[in-house]
């Protein structure tokens, strides 16, 4: 039997309006589709609210794809490009990881602040020119460059999807919405190996790996003319009205995310231990920024509402998705490197093998959105044990059969795993956001990404770490070395997993339960 959950006040409903006043209201200026005068704001929803969901999901597709796609063709990368040194080819990387995490937070803000549509329209067409400039890089540095710039448009773009979402749906076609999105994030990040192995295998080793960058053209530039169409503008009065952009707080916060992130995506290039002394001066970033923003918050509009993580769904939610991206982001990282460098899969065959977890992923995300309402962060909790028994499964297959049928062998646990990602990360995302403010709809999303985005960065380079140590102590036994890297990952998982029950739990007792 479902459990009855406590429905809280909606924070992003319409006030009321007293009938003297609203019949003026409505006598003085017709009314127009417009931002935060969105499908919650009276009894009509928005009628264009799934077309633009679609275009939402298409823009962060290719966002979410680009962070998988490289994967596969940075041998292709190595081989073709002049000046691709292997600093040259992890900064392909850990370049975009870094920009992208750096504007997830000041891009939602800056969306909240002078209009959706604006910022996202602005980040797929940078996104879709950066691409171009990867697609046609003659060199090493270009490339580097045109990843930074790509990177930096995601992070302005994805905040943006997420506070759309958030605007133009309630209820439970909101949770179907996020459901939508999930499955869009897990199938985008399972299948962008596959696709760039297709892509390279169609166009060769030697410039394959430009159409892994080009492909994103096409989607840009029909994402950006829909766009236009069917998101809503921002209204006469948002456009009016003066907003403070907290410029401080901005640079405080930014240098704090570059600082945390980098010694983490640079893990295996800075040798040593100096390079952790960034995560402290994170730390000391951290809380000057803390202390500017409640100071800047007496009289301004700060970048954060720091009274968001007084909100127990929101602060766990960001948590459990820090904790569950550093256990499901590295699965994909090392498997395609065990399944080429140590088995001999080429780009197509590696990519062919993340099918069966996308499939659940999608399948499963679907079906989450829809009935998130119904089970609140227990469905969560299921989710995030599905992924540890996956998980389990891909660390004993390997461990017993890594042979070259492998890719046979991880079809189920796979697909297991892949049902539970979906189960975990668009419900998560539909109850951390549900007590959000519409028109706080973007930072918010922005800190849920930085959350994914720094435990993605973490957990591969733990899991990483673990990895590359196993091989150099094994003589390359990928056997050995692989098994154990997923068991860091395993332990990531099994984080995010008592992360739910608690919040499950503690709800019980208070009565409080995470619901849309």
């Amino acid at each position: 039997m479902a459990p009855e959950h406590r429905l809280p006040a909606e924070p992003d409903a319409a006030p009321t309006v007293a009938h003297h006043d609203a019949h003026h209201a409505a006598t003085a200026a017709p009314p127009e589709r417009s931002e935060h005068s969105d499908a919650g704001s009276g009894d009509q929803p928005d009628p264009n609210r799934w077309k633009a969901l679609v275009i939402c999901l298409l823009g962060g597709g290719i966002v979410l794809l680009d962070v998988s796609i490289v994967n596969v063709a940075l041998q292709s990368i190595s081989s073709g490009l002049p000046g691709a040194t292997p600093e040259a080819v992890q900064w392909i990387l850990s370049g975009y990881a870094l920009s992208f995490g750096l504007l997830l937070v000041p891009g939602g803000r800056l969306g909240d602040a002078s209009g959706r549509r604006r910022m996202f329209v602005i980040g797929v067409g940078l996104f879709t020119l950066a691409s171009a400039l990867c697609g046609f890089a003659p060199n090493g540095i270009v490339l580097v460059v045109a990843r930074l710039v790509q990177g930096l448009a995601g992070g302005l773009l994805t905040p943006q999807v997420t506070a759309l979402i958030q605007q133009l749906f309630r209820g439970k076609e909101r949770g179907t919405a996020f459901g939508l999105f999930g499955a869009t994030v897990g199938i985008a990040t399972a299948i962008g190996p596959l696709v760039g192995g297709l892509l390279i295998t169609a166009f060769g080793t030697e410039n394959g790996w430009r159409f892994v960058f080009f492909v994103n053209l096409p989607v840009g530039l029909v994402t950006i003319l829909l766009a236009f169409r069917y998101l809503p503008a921002a209204s006469r009065v948002e456009r009016g009205r003066k907003h403070d952009f907290d410029p401080v707080g901005i640079v405080l916060l930014g240098a704090a995310v570059v600082a945390l992130l980098l010694p983490f995506v640079q893990s295996q290039e800075w040798k040593g231990t100096a390079k952790w002394w960034l995560v402290v001066a994170a730390v000391v970033l951290g809380a000057l920024f803390v202390l500017w923003e409640r100071r800047y918050a007496r009289s301004k509009e700060p970048v954060i509402d720091l009274g968001l993580f007084r909100r127990r769904s929101f602060s766990l939610g960001v948590g459990l998705a820090t904790l569950y991206f550093a256990g499901f982001t590295p699965l994909f990282f090392v498997l395609t490197l065990a399944l080429q460098s140590g088995l001999g899969y080429s780009a197509l065959l590696a990519g062919l093998s993340s099918v069966p977890f996308a499939i659940g992923s999608g399948v499963a995300s679907t079906i989450g959105g829809r009935v998130v309402s119904r089970f609140g962060r227990q469905l969560i909790v299921v989710g995030t044990v599905l992924v540890l028994i996956g998980l389990g499964g891909v660390i004993w297959v390997v461990a017993n059969h890594y042979r070259s049928d492998l890719g046979w062998w991880l079809v189920v646990p796979l697909l297991v795993a892949g049902v539970g990602s979906g189960l975990t990360i668009s419900p998560n995302q539909t109850l951390t956001l549900s007590e959000v403010p519409v028109e706080q709809g973007g930072s918010a999303g922005g800190l849920i990404q930085v959350g994914a985005r720094v435990g993605s960065a973490i957990g591969i380079a733990a899991v990483g770490s673990v990895f590359y140590s196993a091989l150099a102590s094994s003589k390359g036994d990928y056997a050995q070395g692989l098994p154990l890297g997923l068991g860091v990952a395993l332990g990531f998982v099994a984080a995010a997993l008592l992360a739910g029950i608690v919040d499950v739990v503690v709800g019980r007792i208070r009565g409080t339960e995470a619901t849309v």
